[in-house]
C-alpha cells in the first residue's frame, strides 16, 4: 500500500493505557509519515486488529498480554511485529517481553532517547518493506500458478479431445477383410500418439495395411496422423470414382503422402511401411519408407523372418523414389507390423537381441495382439518411453494344399 505521494503507507497501532504517552508517540510517528491509531487496552485493540491488520504494533503490556497478542497475530498468519515499550529499565521485564513474542523493546518516555526509537522504526520500516515485497512476490507466484493450472487443465481437455479423435480414426479391431483377419493395438506414451496404422479393403481380394511413426511426440505429430487418415480416405474415394488409382501402388501412395507432408511446412517426417495383400494372387506387394523394425512374416510350418527392403523416410525430400517388393504367400501366413516403440519394452540389451526376441515370439505362436501383449507385459506398463503400434494380419483362406488357418 502506498500514499498519494507514492511513499509506502505504513499503519502503526499503539496500545498504551497512558493517554499522554500514547498521544506523544502518535505525534512523533505521524510526523514521520506513518498512519497511526491508538487504544488504551488490549481488548479494544484486538477487536480492531481483526478488521484492519496494522503493519507494526507498539504495546505497553505485561508479558502474558504480549504473548496473547502474538498468538492472535500468528492465528491470523500476520507477520506484524510487536514493539514492547515500558518505563521500567528492568532487564528481566525486557527479556520476558522478548520471550513472549515482542521483536524489539524501547523505553519510555520517548523524549529521552529519540535515537533508539528512530533506529527501531528504521529497522521496522525495512522489515515491513521486505514483508510487502514478499507478499507481492507470493501473490504474483499464486497468480502465475493459478494461470498455469488453468492452462494445464485446458491443455489436458484439448489433449483428451484430440485423443478421442485419434482413436476414432483407427480402423475397427478384429476385422475380417479380403480373406484376412486383421487386428491392431495402439499404446500412446502421451495423451496423443505419433504412431498410426490403418487397414481397409481395396477390392474383394485386396487389402491395404500400413503402419506409420511420425517424428516427435505431441500435438504436431498427432496432426500428421490426421493428414494420413484424410489422404488415405481421399485416395479410396478417388479409386471408387475412377479419378486416380495411386492407392493401388505402394510406392505412389508414399509419394502422395510425401508431397502433402512437405506442403504442410510442419518440419515433420514419417517412417512408414505400406503393403497390399492379394489373396487371389497369394502375394504381398510393399514399399518401405524408412520404417523400422521391418514386419515379421511367418508361414505355418515354415520360416519366420523379417521382411527385406529399405527406403527413404517420408517428408524429407522433394522427389524421392521408393522400390516395390513382392513376396509370395503360398502358405498360410501371419504378418506382424510393429512401430519402433516395441523395441523399447523388450528387456534384451542389444538391437540384434531385441529383434531376435520378436522373431522368437512370432515363431513360437504369438501371432495375435493379445498374445504379444501378454508376452511383453504391455498391459502392465503404465509409462511408456515411446508410442507402440502393432498390426497383426492372419490368413484365413484355404490354399492349394487344402490347409487352412483358423
Amino acid at each position: 500500500m502506498t500514499s498519494r505521494t507514492g511513499r509506502l503507507l505504513i499503519r502503526i497501532l499503539i496500545i498504551d493505557a497512558d493517554e499522554k504517552t500514547r498521544a506523544e508517540l502518535a505525534r512523533y510517528l505521524e510526523t514521520r509519515g506513518f498512519y497511526v491509531s491508538g487504544y488504551h487496552d488490549l481488548a479494544t485493540a484486538s477487536a480492531v486488529i481483526e478488521d484492519n491488520m496494522p503493519d507494526v504494533i507498539f504495546a505497553d503490556l505485561m508479558p502474558p498480554q504480549i504473548e496473547s497478542l502474538a498468538d492472535q497475530l500468528e492465528e491470523a498468519e500476520s507477520p506484524t511485529p510487536i514493539v514492547a515499550f515500558s518505563a521500567t529499565e528492568s532487564s528481566k521485564q525486557v527479556v520476558d517481553a522478548l520471550r513472549s513474542g515482542a521483536s524489539d523493546f524501547v523505553l519510555k518516555p520517548f523524549g529521552k532517547d529519540k535515537k533508539s526509537l528512530s533506529d527501531v522504526i528504521r529497522k521496522l520500516l525495512d522489515r515491513v518493506r521486505l514483508s510487502r515485497l514478499n507478499q507481492l512476490y507470493r501473490q504474483e507466484l499464486e497468480d502465475a500458478n493459478r494461470d498455469l493450472r488453468n492452462g494445464i487443465a485446458e491443455l489436458r481437455a484439448d489433449q483428451r479431445a484430440g485423443r478421442k479423435v485419434q482413436m476414432r480414426m483407427l480402423p475397427e479391431k478384429e476385422q475380417f477383410t479380403g480373406g484376412l483377419y486383421v487386428d491392431h493395438l495402439i499404446k500412446p506414451s502421451l495423451f496423443l500418439s505419433g504412431d498410426f496404422l490403418d487397414y481397409f479393403p481395396l477390392s474383394e481380394d485386396k487389402t491395404l495395411v500400413y503402419i506409420a511413426d511420425v517424428s516427435g511426440h505431441g500435438a504436431s505429430s498427432a496432426f500428421v496422423t490426421v493428414l494420413l487418415k484424410n489422404l488415405s480416405n481421399r485416395l479410396q474415394r478417388n479409386l471408387r470414382r475412377g479419378s486416380t488409382d495411386d492407392i493401388l501402388y505402394p510406392d505412389r501412395f508414399l509419394q502422395r503422402i510425401n508431397s502433402e507432408l512437405l506442403d504442410t511446412g510442419l518440419g515433420k517426417h514419417v517412417t512408414m511401411f505400406v503393403g497390399i495383400i492379394s489373396i487371389s494372387e497369394r502375394k504381398l506387394r510393399y514399399s518401405v519408407g524408412g520404417h523400422f523394425p521391418m514386419p515379421v512374416l511367418s508361414f505355418d510350418g515354415g520360416e519366420t523372418a523379417f521382411l527385406e527392403g529399405s527406403g527413404l523416410p517420408i517428408g524429407l525430400f522433394e522427389t524421392p523414389e521408393w522400390e516395390v517388393y513382392d513376396v509370395a504367400l503360398d502358405k498360410p501366413f501371419h504378418l506382424i507390423l510393429f512401430s519402433d516403440g516395441i523395441l523399447e519394452v523388450i528387456r534384451q540389451k542389444s538391437l540384434d537381441e531385441k529383434e531376435q526376441r520378436l522373431l522368437e515370439l512370432v515363431s513360437g505362436g504369438r501371432h495375435t495382439v493379445a498374445s504379444l501383449s501378454e508376452a511383453l507385459n504391455l498391459d502392465e506398463i503404465t509409462e511408456l518411453p515411446d508410442d507402440i503400434g502393432i498390426v497383426t494380419v492372419t490368413d484365413t483362406v484355404k490354399v492349394s494344399d487344402n490347409t487352412s488357418l483358423k
